[in-house]
């Protein structure tokens, strides 16, 4: 059996290849992720049980500009979770 390609299939073939390449170049992630310390220990069981927004809004408690110190450029810190993956014990 032959197969013959439309120049659509051909396009799309070519899409997909230009797409995986693209991805295939992304930079490794840099993010911190939260450690499985006594610090944040609490943390893990709430995202299990509630989510990852009930337990967001407790870094503040120690991560705000007196306490400990977010690098330069860091963005709002509404949703830590969404970008600090935790750590897998």
């Amino acid at each position: 059996m032959a197969f013959s390609f439309k120049k659509r299939d051909l396009i799309l073939i070519a899409v997909a290849i230009l797409i995986l390449a693209f991805l295939w170049q992304a930079p490794p992630e840099s993010t911190s992720r939260v450690p499985f310390d006594d610090t944040h220990r609490r943390f893990f069981d709430l995202v299990k049980s509630d989510g990852k927004k009930a337990a967001e809004k407790f870094c503040e408690e120690c991560h705000y500009p007196g306490g400990v110190p977010f690098p330069p450029g860091h963005p709002p810190k509404s949703r830590c979770l969404f970008c600090h993956k935790l750590t897998t014990p």
